[in-house]
């Protein structure tokens, strides 16, 4: 795969910890957006998502070029050509690996017999690959036919320019025509020929560009079996963010949001129970944020907001064993270096999950309230922060850029209930030994 060393330079900044955090790529499928976006036929289609999805957009044309892009090929999406697939990708890759007998350059009646007499598996080979070869080259032709237009996006544009200049050659315009099940055995020798010596290049480029249109293909896919939103960007020079029907993609049944954040109120303080939403609503907002700057449609019913210079989270941090560095310790190295980051006059997205896990509540609470207030000088970034310190709220509360939102628990006797309906206030619901004994942990204490 070729990249853009350009298209790379302007890119949306974000680090692993971020894309760990927000889970676009996972080892579980199930947890994977990567994996639950991938409507790929080919492999390679997938690597082309894979790089995609890692290399979200920093500039308002390139996130519209592949907004476009994606509306060209939805309008298509019923019209796409089914024969090829990744089968016969990885056909055609093998032949130019295999150490078949020499094709002769000018078959006839006469060589075909001979070679299929004396060469009986080269023979079977050759006829099955070009078979999968008259199947690519009319697949991406009608790809070139179908979104092909003069008014193109330059992304999708570029790629089929380039593939239709690819399939000018006499042979290729041959192949076209041809019925495969009306192959002379001379005329798939002289195309055997063509493919194995002639056009490796050419083939192994028309694969790329294909894999490339597969990702898009999978991104428009995805669109339209999930029901997104393609995102408006303002031009405020100020951070803005507002979404109706928010909810996150990985939710078999997610509940949705209600969510507006600008700079006269660019940070959330969000408190509630354990279980009841608060890290699924920072993980949808960030991955919302992500799929935009990406150019793909949103899990939202409509969203509006600004480019953002960098994306950045603190939700899963971790201790480092072999560096003797505590969880802690980690969580004070992660702030640090966001604020250095982040320090910058940018428009930043922050999010962050339970600040200070690692220490005692008066410590947590201390180091909370004096990373926050500084936090809150920096007015051109969005923040949301979810702490179970309810306690701090109050030591907060004269500053005008802050929102208090928490979700809410409604408890019955021992059953528990919550609605993930994002609230306006502050939550001091305290149910950990509620669950504790629910599940059934205090009886089984008990009877020791």
């Amino acid at each position: 795969m070729e990249f853009d060393l350009l298209e790379f330079q302007q890119l949306m900044q974000i680090d692993n910890t971020t894309l760990q955090d927000l889970a676009i790529f996972h080892a579980d499928e199930d947890q994977s957006v990567l994996n639950k976006l991938n409507f790929c036929q080919t492999f390679g289609g997938r690597q082309w998502l894979r790089h995609f999805l890692s290399h979200p957009h920093s500039t308002e044309k390139q996130i519209l070029e592949t907004q476009q892009t994606l509306q060209v090929i939805i309008r298509h999406l019923d019209h796409w050509p089914v024969q090829i697939s990744n089968g016969t990708v990885m056909v055609l890759q093998r032949f130019f690996e295999s150490q078949i007998d020499k094709i002769p350059a000018r078959p006839g009646p006469s060589d075909a017999i001979f070679y299929r007499l004396f060469h009986g598996p080269d023979f079977g080979l050759i006829k099955y690959t070009v078979g999968h070869a008259i199947d690519f080259v009319q697949g991406i032709h009608q790809l070139t036919q179908l979104l092909g237009t003069a008014n193109a996006p330059t992304p999708l544009q570029r790629v089929i320019s380039e593939t239709e200049s690819l399939l000018k050659p006499d042979t290729f315009q041959q192949m076209l025509l041809q019925d495969k099940e009306k192959l002379s055995a001379a005329k798939m020798l002289s195309y055997g020929y063509y493919v194995l010596y002639n056009c490796k290049e050419k083939i192994q480029q028309l694969i790329e560009n294909f894999s490339k249109l597969d990702a898009w293909y999978a991104m428009a896919k995805a669109t339209q079996v999930f029901g997104l939103q393609f995102p408006v960007f303002t031009q405020d020079q100020r951070p803005y963010i507002a979404a109706e029907g928010l909810y996150h993609i990985l939710l078999q049944e997610p509940v949705s949001y209600q969510l507006e954040m600008s700079h006269d109120n660019n940070f959330i303080f969000l408190t509630g129970a354990n279980m009841a939403g608060k890290s699924t609503f920072i993980k949808s907002v960030g991955l919302a944020v992500y799929l935009a700057h990406v150019g793909m449609a949103v899990p939202a019913r409509s969203m509006e907001l600004t480019l953002f210079h960098g994306l950045l989270s603190n939700i899963q941090v971790a201790d480092n064993i072999t560096k003797g560095e505590s969880y802690f310790f980690n969580e004070v190295q992660r702030i640090k270096n966001t604020i250095l980051k982040i320090n910058d006059g940018q428009k930043w997205l922050v999010l962050i999950d339970e600040l200070f896990k690692g220490t005692n509540v008066q410590d947590a609470m201390r180091c909370s309230s004096t990373v926050i207030k500084g936090l809150l000088k920096i007015s051109n970034s969005l923040f949301i922060l979810s702490t179970h310190l309810y306690e701090i709220a109050d030591d907060l509360k004269p500053y005008s850029n802050i929102a208090f939102r928490y979700f809410e628990t409604e408890v019955t006797e021992d059953d528990l209930s919550f609605s993930y309906q994002l609230k306006e206030g502050v939550s001091n619901d305290r149910i950990g030994y509620l669950i504790l004994k629910r599940e059934g942990v205090v009886d089984l204490i008990d009877g020791l």
